[in-house]
């Protein structure tokens, strides 16, 4: 499920690192832990232990990209993870999801990324050679799997997360979001992990749960919807977690 590519890596300890923005979506998993250990780092508790018969850190970034990064870096130097998962909850896009579906993505990048007055496209990074950054494919294939059997009674999605700091809560953002990123769900941290990640060419993965439809509704969809879409996001990591 989550062994390595290359032959180098083969040796290395598995260790998963995983990240959500939020206490909610990371308390239960931290419940789950055994063994566990708490580091606390930047302002962020790190949870050292093991989940579900793997080696792993559990830990709450808090909200927005910058967060996201700085916790990146720290799983990637001060517990050498092995694979990188970002879950928790998002605004739907793409049409034909609905509130509590899942996206399991296949790439990611920062929407709000804006150079064009240098002659950029929207969301190209400058000076970077890769702005859209591709989740791993066997995380990808498991994740997909594993939704199948432990949410049989919900959709689930693989497609582009599209990341920035905004809450978005209004239908023309939403339609750029759309028709120019081509998003299928809009959150605010999983294009900084994933950036990181590639940096540091660590496999990554991003799990959302659709909260809100990320229109003029979702500010009370999301607090009225957000238990129900992270107990699927839940039982969905442990399910990646299951496999061997």
């Amino acid at each position: 499920m989550l062994t390595k590519k290359k032959k180098q890596e083969e040796e290395r300890i598995m260790i998963i690192g995983i990240i959500g923005a939020m206490e909610e979506e990371v308390s239960m998993l931290i419940d789950e832990m055994t063994k566990k250990e708490e580091l606390k780092i930047a302002g962020m508790v790190f949870y050292k232990g093991t989940l579900r018969k793997k080696k792993a850190v559990v830990v709450q970034s808090g909200i927005g990209k910058v967060n996201m990064a700085v916790c990146t870096q720290i799983l990637i130097d001060r517990f050498d993870v092995s694979h990188l998962i970002n879950t928790g909850v998002a605004g739907g896009l793409y049409k034909d999801i609905e509130v509590g579906d899942i996206v399991i993505s296949s790439d990611a990048l920062q929407h709000d990324m804006d150079a064009t007055g240098f002659g950029y496209e929207p969301g190209i990074i400058p000076r970077m050679e890769v702005s859209v950054f591709e989740a791993d494919q066997e995380m990808i294939k498991t994740a997909k799997e594993v939704c199948s059997e432990v949410n049989p009674d919900i959709q689930c999605f693989t497609g582009r997360v599209v990341s920035g700091d905004q809450f978005i809560s209004d239908n023309d953002k939403k339609h750029e979001l759309i028709e120019r990123f081509h998003g299928y769900c809009a959150e605010m941290e999983g294009a900084a992990m994933a950036q990181a990640a590639y940096l540091n060419q660590i496999p990554f993965l991003i799990v959302r749960a659709i909260s809100d439809k990320a229109d003029q509704e979702a500010i009370g969809n999301y607090e009225e919807f957000e238990k129900m879409a992270i107990l699927h996001i839940v039982r969905l990591v442990l399910g990646i977690l299951d496999k061997e």
